[in-house]
């Protein structure tokens, strides 16, 4: 690589731009090749690695590319291995090759995605995927999807377009509705949208931990009763906890009836919209005025791939458009978005690609068989510990999470599992509390996760129990 005294330049030559594309290329096809032998969890010793990278840039910059690629390998190998067959802990992600090239081309084009006006095909290839989400929940034409960096700021644009929506300005007596299983980023999007726990109501589940429909149409009119407005309703197309679907049909009922916003949270599990099973068990979801999507879940994208799609645009675009003099010049959305006009986000890249190049790459029915496949490992491993002696499995799985302890509810003994389970770096697994009670959960999501790591895993796990029994 070319020398400078004042480090690498800010546009490298041709050649150097060449030979750091080709490190790179090289860096991670070596490392995904090397996943199914890599370590699920390897942080020990992390915090080491940590204080020796710790540096502030340096004025004069270096040309040693290949030493700044090592040192940032380093760091990558020192975590869980997010992205390996045996990452079975919280929700895993895969991250696909082919989203990675579509980044890495996104970026180096640079093109800006916010205003349609700036790049209006570049949108359009964003507008392709969010077209497809919406068609996939069968949303009518006025519908409108957009990407985001997750979960979280969906959930907050979701509550934010139901509070101006239902309360108008004037929202401080609003109440929502979600149970003790709602993933936590709902809440906090009330909270950011200004709502206290004051206006916060926590539905009863039932034996399954699904949202009881019946307990939520009381509390509604016990609110209005009260003289406050109900607005907004929360279901869950698979918890984080256990995997539980709510009854999305018969909350549909009351939200309709009662005139409420109905938002299915839907960013672990919606993507099994794309099988049988799954469309099956979200009976209701079409009903939804707006879904949360995560593809950097259910699709195996990279992390910092979110979605939205709401039924109403104008709703969407009511809730967050602000104007800016400086932007005049530029035209309002029309037979595209303005993507600036529906999230908080103004600065925005190149955010579609990542998703159209793998599911145009791959296909749709690649994405769907590899979510059946996970259906399937959900209930083997169900099996493959239902019959063992030291092992208590929880709630029946309604996606692909398996909640199981030590026999007998033993907290110390299912922690000290959960440890020699970790231990065995074939597999990671994590831990919750459900009612109080704390439960191991296996979640099988990866791409890559296969039958032989669920057999492994089964091996590993009743091993490790019958170890803790003695």
């Amino acid at each position: 690589m070319t020398a400078s005294p004042q480090g690498l330049p800010l546009d490298p030559a041709a050649d150097d731009m060449r030979e750091m594309a080709e490190a790179v290329t090289e860096a991670l096809v070596t490392w995904i090749s090397g996943l199914a032998d890599a370590p699920a969890e390897a942080t020990a010793g992390a915090l080491d690695i940590a204080r020796r990278l710790e540096a502030t840039p340096s004025r004069a910059g270096s040309t040693d590319f290949k030493a700044l690629l090592e040192d940032a390998l380093e760091a990558a190998r020192h975590t869980f291995e997010f992205s390996g067959p045996g990452y079975l802990a919280y929700i895993p992600g895969g991250g696909l090759f082919t989203a990675a090239l579509a980044d890495y081309l996104a970026l180096g084009l640079n093109r800006y995605a916010g205003l349609w006006q700036a790049s209006p095909a570049v949108v359009q290839l964003e507008e392709n995927v969010t077209h497809w989400l919406c068609e996939l929940f069968e949303f009518p034409a006025a519908a409108q999807g957009v990407l985001t960096t997750g979960g979280s700021l969906a959930n907050l644009s979701a509550v934010v377009t139901a509070r101006h929506e239902k309360l108008g300005d004037a929202f401080w007596d609003g109440t929502y509705y979600v149970t003790d299983q709602t993933h936590g980023s709902n809440t906090k999007a009330a909270t950011i949208a200004g709502f206290a726990e004051r206006n916060l109501r926590i539905v009863p589940t039932d034996t399954a931990l699904r949202m009881d429909p019946d307990a939520l149409a009381r509390m509604v009119a016990e609110d209005r009763a009260a003289g406050l407005r109900p607005f907004l309703v929360i279901g869950a197309a698979g918890t984080t906890n256990t995997g539980a679907v709510d009854p999305l049909d018969a909350i549909a009922d009351v939200a309709a009836r009662e005139g409420l916003w109905f938002h299915v949270d839907a960013a672990y599990g919606g993507f099994f919209q794309l099988t049988a099973r799954g469309r099956e068990r979200f009976a209701g979801a079409t009903r939804a005025d707006s879904i949360t999507l995560d593809p950097h879940k259910g699709l195996f994208l990279p992390y910092g791939t979110g979605g939205l799609i709401v039924r109403d645009r104008d709703a969407m675009r009511d809730a967050h458009f602000e104007g800016a003099a400086y932007l005049q010049d530029l035209p309002p959305a029309a037979e595209l978005p303005n993507y600036n006009e529906l999230t908080p986000e103004l600065s925005r890249d190149m955010r579609g690609l990542r998703v159209w190049w793998p599911l145009m790459l791959h296909g749709v029915d690649a994405f769907r068989d590899a979510l059946d496949e996970k259906l399937d490992l959900t209930l083997r491993i169900r099996d493959a510990l239902a019959d063992d002696p030291n092992v208590e499995l929880g709630w029946d799985p309604q996606l692909t999470v398996v909640t199981f302890r030590c026999r007998g509810g033993d907290e110390g003994g299912s922690r000290e599992l959960l440890e020699r389970i970790n231990a065995s770096k074939r597999v990671f697994l994590s831990s919750t509390l459900v009612r109080g009670e704390y439960w191991l959960r296996v979640c099988i999501v990866s791409h890559r996760t296969h039958a032989d790591r669920i057999d492994e895993c089964a091996a590993i796990v009743r091993e490790a129990a019958a170890t803790v029994a003695v």
